[in-house]
Formats: C-alpha cells, structure tokens, sequence
C-alpha cells in the first residue's frame, strides 16, 4: 500500500548540522511510527496538535496544523479541538495555540 509522503522541514533546517536527527524524524518518526495501521494520519495529527498545546510546544505547532489540515482536519476542528484542551491543560497555553493557529491560518488566507 502506497502512503501518502509527509514532507518535514527539519532536512532544510538542520540537515547539514544534524544528520541523525534528520534521519531519525524522516525515517523512524514519520516513516515508521505515523505509518503504523492502529491509527489514521488524522488522529495522529489531532494526537499531535493536543500534545504539542498541552506542552507548550509553540514552535512545532505552525507545522503540525498545516499538516492536520492535509490530513483530513479542518480549521475549525483544530480551534475547538485547542478550546477544549483550555480547561484540560490551562487557559494560558490553549490562548498562545490559539493565537499561533489564528497566525497560520490567516497567513494561509492571504497568500
């Protein structure tokens, strides 16, 4: 069975500084572990996005919301989706994911 190809920006950004970083997040991460059949690549990406808020991982979110949306997510599903996490996680992590996603969903909208 063909999979759909989830490009990362990590080979651009740190390819010549951090091969076996690379390798790691192109083959083992999204080559073995997204492709694994217990899950779709929606509900890993719903999976991500939640940890990513419930971590305050800001600098990965803009990446893993446009991916979401390429795999099956729509952005108001990602919006209720971090409102929620508001009262699992805290008001003040949800309010940074969502201006982070109002971000990268508005500058989608004008290009």
């Amino acid at each position: 069975m063909k999979h759909k190809l989830i490009t990362s920006s990590v080979r651009e950004k740190v390819g010549d500084f951090a091969p076996a970083f690379v390798s790691y997040t192109e083959d083992v991460l999204f080559g073995d572990v997204w492709r694994r059949s217990e899950l779709s690549l929606r509900e890993r990406s719903l999976i991500t996005v939640s940890a990513l808020v419930a971590g305050e991982h800001g600098g990965q979110l803009p990446y893993h919301l446009n991916l979401a949306k390429d795999n099956g997510l729509s952005e108001e599903e990602l919006v209720e989706v971090i409102t929620q996490l508001a009262f699992y996680v805290g008001w003040p992590r949800a309010a940074s994911a969502i201006q982070i996603a109002k971000d990268v969903f508005c500058k989608e909208k004008e290009s």
